[in-house]
């Protein structure tokens, strides 16, 4: 992999990882949402990731373990709905209670959320660290000449 191609791969991973922060929130920011309707009740999101093939190696015609090995970033392939059950809570009182006197909470973990979140601030922070050190080998490079 060539130098530069890590500004692609550092590049990618902090996308990604935006993406994954921007979902946390939203799902942290509606956690205590409720609707009228249990089906329109908010559901957790979470980002779907795959790895993104160097297309220098497709069009170089090497396949197989080569190919498949050579990752050259991260690709956010969507955002999917949980399908876990919706938090229900009895509150006979509530406006949007059931005739058994139960609300439907989205089935948002903030604790879950938390964790999602410190770890995707953690990945970005690290491949902003890659960057530097690349930057950093390349301007040793561009040196050794002189």
């Amino acid at each position: 992999m060539a130098l530069l191609n890590v500004f692609d791969v550092a590049g990618s991973a902090m996308a990604a990882q935006s993406v994954r922060l921007n979902t946390t929130a939203s799902n942290i920011a509606n956690a205590q949402s409720v609707a009228a309707n249990p089906d329109e009740t908010y559901r957790a999101r979470h980002p779907v990731f795959a790895q993104q093939l160097a297309t220098q190696q497709q069009l170089m015609g090497q396949s197989g373990a080569a190919a498949q090995n050579g990752g050259a970033g991260v690709q956010v392939l969507g955002i999917v709905e949980s399908q876990a059950p919706l938090e229900m809570r009895y509150e006979p009182d509530h406006p949007y209670a059931n005739e058994d006197g139960y609300v439907a909470y989205p089935n948002v973990s903030v604790v879950e959320e938390m964790a999602n979140m410190i770890s995707a601030s953690r990945s970005f922070q690290l491949n902003v660290e890659v960057l530097n050190t690349a930057k950093t080998l390349a301007e040793r490079v561009l040196n050794l000449g002189q």
